[in-house]
């Protein structure tokens, strides 16, 4: 969850610093801080709160050197306070280390070392890393760190620096995500690629296991057996402006309003006027099992629809953090969906290792190129660009869009839809990009209905089959950013037991779209009706009759039923933001969240 940086070079490390935290604060934002190798010994700069915060403390007080690591706080062990921020040290301050994971076994090394003299300041698990370190330091920083780590059980990944080494960085990675960016005379380490774009475009990945050590003379990786190991750098495509505002007022709104040239970029290549063609060849498989988390398992719910309705597969689709807790029967004709925005998430890489030692094939699909899960599975890239908003909008837009020409290639090479039904599903396919910025331009519209609701404290969001998942989305993002309680129901299940909370206080935002399940969502509308419930209405521009059940409506274009959730949940984000805005919530750094979960 947390963000770590590092740069070694001749610029002022404060500030690279500072620059590649704030383009990490994404991660986490309890708490921040830094180390920097002055010349006299560790000069640091830590405190609660986010990046402008540490800026204003460094205004006060500037630190000076070349050398320096950083970073940004999700807490875990340890409440937000500036004693538990990073960066920790040993005793004698000579070492200063950031870490991003958790230490499973730190207690019973926590023991150990006090009983051994050792004197600790702060709640957190990462401290006991340095007081290791120091145990084993001979004055060669990666020698000490190799023997630390083979006491620590857990996840990390983490940068060091001493005292007595000041041309130095040591680096690690074990189930945590570690990136190095390579410059001209310096380089840099992040948890993320966007920490270092506006200094460098090079990079060289970090793998489970490895140690890096960052000097003058360049980039040195390692085995745990301390084996030089030799891998070449890439160049990334992003650049620094995908990750500005572009004059919007948050994050989150520029990245609602990039989706049409998301869904573009998600179809390029892989759309044709003879079918689908993706940049892999898919297995043999007579099931299918999607796994994901939060956002991302919603796509998978409705991704087992798709494959279901169109390729006639069976499907099923679990929770990544519950995957390795079932006893799920896989083989080699299951195929593994794994969904994860940032190719990082800790349960979707472990229900990745769980399916594959299972001898199931995996696929994943994930925004990020190099990430973890991305180089354990066959993959296939979503192309959503940066998304710095923590409450994912374009990326999970552009993993139904992904999802649905896979289910849609499953059905042409089964050869389970007729030649018009699939002729229909192109050209709407072909459409999607305008349907979709022809429904954000009804902003206005949501912008009204958000102002009424912006006062209420409890929402349901109800739908059906494809639109169940939606609803779920859509009370996710609610909650995630506005902090107003909200929740998602199949609307078929009100009758037995949720009904309970309806009255005039309830908002109920419902998803009736012309589909098989359009009849029966309506009979749910009028039960809330019945109820005194105010209600929000999401369908089509085509339908003639909403009005008469409210006049909240939230039109889109038509399409068939079956891609129709891509579209229906773009009015939910833009409510979800609107409210929160107009709340004066903090949009794209909602509290408590980061934006990638690396740590169970």
């Amino acid at each position: 969850m947390c963000g770590i940086v590092g740069y070694l070079g001749e610029k002022e490390a404060s500030s690279v610093l500072l620059e590649g935290l704030k383009r990490l604060e994404y991660r986490g934002y309890d708490s921040a801080g830094m180390a920097v190798l002055n010349g006299k010994g560790v000069a640091k700069a830590k405190c609660m709160g986010k990046i402008a915060a540490l800026k204003d403390v460094i205004s006060s007080q500037p630190i000076h050197g070349h050398t320096g690591i950083g970073h940004t706080r999700w807490a875990t062990h340890g409440k937000p306070c500036d004693e538990n921020a990073h960066p920790h040290t040993d005793c004698k301050n000579r070492l200063a280390l950031v870490h991003n994971g958790i230490i499973e076994n730190y207690l019973e090394i926590k023991e150990k070392l006090l009983a051994a003299g050792h004197d600790f300041r702060t709640e957190t698990d990462t401290e006991i890393i340095p007081h290791l370190i120091e145990v084993y330091y001979q004055g060669n920083l990666e020698d000490a760190l190799i023997n630390a780590l083979e006491e620590i059980r857990g996840s990390y990944a983490l940068a060091v620096i001493a005292e007595d080494e000041p041309q130095k960085i040591v680096a690690a990675r074990m189930g945590s995500p570690l990136v190095i960016g390579i410059g001209k005379g310096e380089y840099y380490l992040a948890s993320d690629i966007p920490a270092f774009l506006p200094f460098t475009q090079e990079a060289l990945l970090v793998e489970d296991g490895e140690v890096v050590i960052l000097t003058p003379e360049g980039v040195k990786l390692l085995d745990s057996q301390r084996k030089k190991i030799e891998r070449a750098s890439f160049r990334v495509l992003w650049d620094t402006t995908m990750a500005e505002k572009g004059g919007y007022k948050h994050f989150m709104l520029k990245e609602i309003h990039e989706q049409p040239d998301v869904v573009s970029e998600t179809l390029a290549g892989r759309l044709k006027q003879t079918g689908i063609s993706l940049e892999i060849d898919l297995p043999k498989f007579k099931r299918v099992f999607l796994t994901g988390a939060g956002t991302a398992y919603h796509a998978a719910m409705i991704g087992k629809y798709w494959f279901e309705n169109l390729a006639k597969i069976p499907a099923e689709v679990e929770l990544s953090s519950e995957f390795r807790y079932r006893n799920l029967l896989l083989s080699k004709e299951t195929l593994v969906v794994a969904i994860s925005q940032s190719g990082e998430t800790a349960d979707t890489l472990a229900a990745v290792r769980e399916a594959k030692k299972q001898g199931a094939p995996v696929l994943a699909l994930t925004n990020v190129m190099g990430s973890s899960i991305s180089r354990e599975a066959s993959c296939l890239y979503t192309r959503a660009g940066i998304e710095i908003g923590v409450a994912a909008t374009k990326t999970y837009v552009s993993q139904l869009t992904l999802l649905f020409l896979l289910a849609l290639k499953s059905a042409q090479d089964r050869g389970t839809l007729s030649h018009l039904e699939f002729q229909t599903f192109l050209k709407e396919l072909y459409r999607l990009p305008e349907l979709v910025s022809l429904t954000l331009k009804k902003e206005q519209e949501v912008k009204h209905i958000a102002k009424l609701f912006s006062g209420r404290k409890d929402f349901l969001y109800l739908g059906r089959h494809v639109y169940y998942p939606i609803a779920l989305e859509g009370a996710l993002k609610l909650k995630e950013i506005s902090y107003i309680h909200a929740e998602g129901y199949a609307a078929g299940e009100m009758k037995h037991g949720p009904i309970a909370l309806v009255d005039e206080t309830v908002s109920v935002v419902a998803l009736a779209l012309q589909s098989p399940v359009y009849e029966k969502t309506i009979s749910n509308v009028e039960e809330v009706l019945a109820r005194d419930a105010s209600l929000i209405l999401v369908t089509e521009e085509t339908n003639k009759q909403a009005s008469k059940y409210t006049n909240n409506l939230f039109l889109i274009p038509e399409t068939h039923w079956l891609l129709s959730p891509i579209l229906a949940v773009l009015p939910l984000q833009l409510l979800a933001y609107l409210i929160a805005d107009k709340k004066g919530c903090d949009v794209d750094q909602p509290r408590n969240l980061a934006k990638s979960v690396t740590v169970e």
